[in-house]
C-alpha cells in the first residue's frame, strides 16, 4: 500500500491536512549532516525504540546491569558493544548521546552523569522526583550547554497530535478546560521484583504525572499555576506502608493555568477502571474527545451550533453536532524518516521519540520537550501531591528555570 497516498485519504475524509510547523520539531524528516552515535542504557523500556531504524543514527553502545537484560538490548539493536553500567559507558568516547530508560528515581543522577561526560541526554518520565532535584537538574542542562529532552509518550500520541494542530487553526476557539486520565489498575505486579520493594512500590500517583499534563501543556503552551487535589486510599498494606508515607492509590486535581484556564488530572492505580491515557478538550467552537476507554466509541468532534432543541425536560438549549473523528496515522507521513513509518509503542509516541532526540542532536536544535517543557510536566504532580496531603487546599505551582 502507498501509505502517504493512503494517509491523504484519511486526511480528507477527516477535513485535515498535513501539519504546520510547529507540531513538534520540524515540518518533515530532512537528512542531517551526519549520524548520530548513540548509547542505549535499560534493558527493559529502553527495548521499544526504533534507533537502529533510523538513518542519521547509529546505536553505538548499550548498556543494563542485568547479563539477560543487557543481551537483549544488544540484539534489538544489532548492537556489539555492550557495557555493564552507565559509568563504564560515559568513558566512551564514541558515544555522544544517552538514552536513559532507568529506573524514575535514578533520572536526575544519570542525566547529570551524562551531562558531565559531555553526552546529550534523552531521558524517560519523570524528568525528576523531588523538588530539588528538579533545580539540580535544570541548572546541570543550562552549565552544560548540551540537549536534555524528556520522552514522553502522550505528546506523540496520534490524538494529541491532531489536538495541537486543532489548538494551531484555532479550531476550538477558546479551549477553557481539558482533562486528562491515566488509569493503570494492577501497578502492584510492578512493586515487587524477587521478594523484593521496587521503586514503584506505594510511589504518590501525582508524581508520575507527565502522561496527563502534557496533554495539555504540549497543546497549547499553558503552565499549569494553581493546584487543588484529593486522593483516595484503602486499609491495603502498600499504601499504609510505603518509604513516600503515601496513602493514596488515586489522586484527582483541578489545576488553574497562567491562561486563566482549567485542567482536571486523574492518575489511578486501583479500582475498577480501564486502563489507558486519554484526553478531553472544551473549547467554545469545538471540543474534541478521544476514544472511549470502553471501546464503545471511537474519538469523536462535537461542534457548537446556535440553533435550538428541547432536553428531556423540556427546556431549550443549543443544538451541538457530534462527529465521529477517525484516527489519523500521522506515523505514516513524512514527519518521520521512511524507516521510521511504522505504528509504535504508546499509540505510536515511540518512533516520534526517537526521531524527534536524533534529529535534535544531528542538527543542534532544541528539542520539543527541553528541560523547561519536562519540568513544566512534572513539578505541578509534586504539588498536587502535597495539596492533597493537605486535604485539597489549594497551591501555587513554582516554576524553575535553573
Amino acid at each position: 500500500m502507498n501509505t502517504r497516498r493512503e494517509f491523504l485519504r484519511i486526511a480528507s475524509a477527516a477535513a485535515i491536512t498535513l501539519p504546520s510547523k510547529g507540531l513538534f520539531g520540524q515540518t518533515s524528516h530532512t537528512t542531517a549532516p551526519r549520524k548520530v552515535r548513540v548509547g542505549i542504557v535499560g534493558g527493559r523500556f529502553g527495548l521499544g525504540f526504533q534507533f537502529h531504524e533510523h538513518p542519521d543514527c547509529i546505536v553505538e553502545a548499550v548498556s543494563d546491569l542485568r547479563p539477560e537484560r543487557l543481551a537483549a538490548l544488544q540484539e534489538t539493536y544489532r548492537c556489539e558493544k555492550g557495557y555493564v553500567s552507565l559509568e563504564e559507558m560515559i568513558k566512551d568516547s564514541k558515544v555522544e548521546a544517552i538514552f536513559l530508560a532507568t529506573p524514575a528515581p535514578d533520572h536526575v543522577r544519570h542525566t547529570r552523569l551524562c551531562l558531565n561526560a559531555g553526552k546529550h541526554v534523552l531521558s524517560a518520565v519523570p524528568a525528576a522526583m523531588t523538588l530539588e532535584e528538579c533545580a539540580q537538574l535544570a541548572a546541570a542542562v543550562k552549565t552544560s550547554g548540551l540537549i536534555y529532552m524528556m520522552g514522553e509518550t502522550s505528546c506523540w500520541q496520534q490524538l494529541t497530535i491532531s489536538a495541537r494542530k486543532f489548538h494551531q487553526e484555532g479550531r476550538f476557539g477558546h479551549l477553557y478546560y481539558t482533562e486528562s486520565e491515566y488509569h493503570h489498575p494492577g501497578l502492584e505486579s510492578l512493586y515487587f521484583e524477587h521478594g523484593k520493594r521496587t521503586w514503584r512500590h506505594g510511589l504518590p500517583p501525582m508524581h508520575y504525572p507527565t502522561h496527563c499534563t502534557s496533554h495539555l501543556i504540549s497543546v497549547t503552551g499553558e503552565r499549569l499555576a494553581e493546584v487543588s487535589c484529593h486522593g483516595w486510599g484503602d486499609d491495603h498494606p502498600i499504601v499504609k506502608d510505603n518509604a513516600h508515607g503515601n496513602p493514596f492509590w488515586t489522586e484527582t486535581a483541578l489545576f488553574r493555568t497562567d491562561h486563566g484556564n482549567s485542567m482536571r488530572v486523574a492518575i489511578w492505580w486501583r479500582g475498577a477502571q480501564k486502563g489507558g491515557e486519554r484526553a478531553r478538550y472544551f473549547g467554545d467552537k469545538m471540543s474534541f474527545y478521544f476514544s472511549d476507554p470502553t471501546g464503545s466509541a471511537s474519538a469523536s468532534i462535537v461542534r457548537a451550533e446556535t440553533s435550538p432543541e428541547n432536553d428531556s425536560g423540556g427546556f431549550e438549549r443549543s443544538s451541538q453536532i457530534l462527529e465521529p473523528y477517525p484516527l489519523i496515522p500521522w506515523w505514516k507521513t513524512d514527519l518521520l524518516p521512511e524507516p521510521l513509518r511504522h505504528d509504535s509503542g504508546h499509540e505510536g509516541s515511540h518512533c516520534f521519540i526517537t526521531h524527534e532526540f536524533v534529529d535534535a542532536v544531528s542538527k543542534g536544535r532544541k528539542p520539543f520537550v527541553d528541560v523547561h517543557e519536562a519540568l513544566a510536566y512534572t513539578v505541578p504532580g509534586m504539588i498536587a501531591h502535597q495539596s492533597a496531603l493537605q486535604g485539597g487546599t489549594s497551591l501555587k505551582i513554582p516554576i524553575i528555570t535553573g
